[in-house]
C-alpha cells in the first residue's frame, strides 16, 4: 500500500498574482528560493497564505518547465495567472524530517506520474502546484500538491 492517497476534487478558477520563470529539474530548488524571495520583496510580506508554487508545460526531453510563484495578493508588479476551473487530484504530503519539503514533493510527484495516473481513469494535463495554507505552518505541517487532470 502506498503512503500517498490521491483525492479527486472539482476546483473553481483561481486568479493568482505571481512571478514566473523557466526552470528545470536540476535548478528547481534554487529557482524556488530565488523567485520566492523576489515575490516576498514585492509584496513586503514574509508569510503569504495561500501561497502557490506552480509548474506547467513540462518538457519530458529537456526537463524544462515554466514555474510561477505567488498568491491571491494583488500587485501591479506581478503577473496574473488563472488556474482553470476543473478536475484535480490532490495529494497531501508531510515534510521529511520536519523540514525537507523538496524530498517529499518529489516523491509525491513521482508517485502521481509513475503509479497513480497509470492505474486511474484520468490523464494528466501538465500543470500542478503546491498549495501552502495555514496547514503548512506549525508542529505537524502538510502541503497539498494539486495535479490538473481530465477523464481519459
Amino acid at each position: 500500500m502506498s503512503k500517498f492517497n490521491a483525492e479527486i476534487l472539482e476546483i473553481d478558477k483561481t486568479t493568482i498574482h505571481c512571478l514566473s520563470k523557466m526552470s528545470n529539474d536540476k535548478t528547481i530548488s534554487k529557482d524556488i528560493t530565488e523567485l520566492s524571495k523576489q515575490y516576498k520583496d514585492i509584496v513586503k510580506n514574509e508569510t503569504v497564505l495561500p501561497y502557490f508554487i506552480l509548474s506547467k508545460n513540462y518538457n519530458e526531453q529537456t526537463k524544462d518547465f515554466e514555474m510561477l510563484i505567488g498568491s491571491t495578493l494583488e500587485s501591479k508588479q506581478l503577473e496574473q495567472y488563472i488556474i482553470p476551473k476543473g478536475k484535480y487530484a490532490k495529494i497531501t504530503i508531510k515534510p521529511k524530517f520536519g523540514f525537507l519539503w523538496g524530498l517529499s514533493v518529489g516523491e509525491a510527484k513521482r508517485y502521481f506520474y509513475t503509479n497513480w495516473i497509470k492505474s486511474s481513469n484520468y490523464k494528466p494535463l501538465n500543470m500542478e502546484y503546491e498549495y501552502h495554507t495555514e496547514k503548512s505552518m506549525g508542529k505537524k505541517p502538510t502541503i497539498d500538491i494539486i495535479f490538473s487532470i481530465s477523464d481519459k
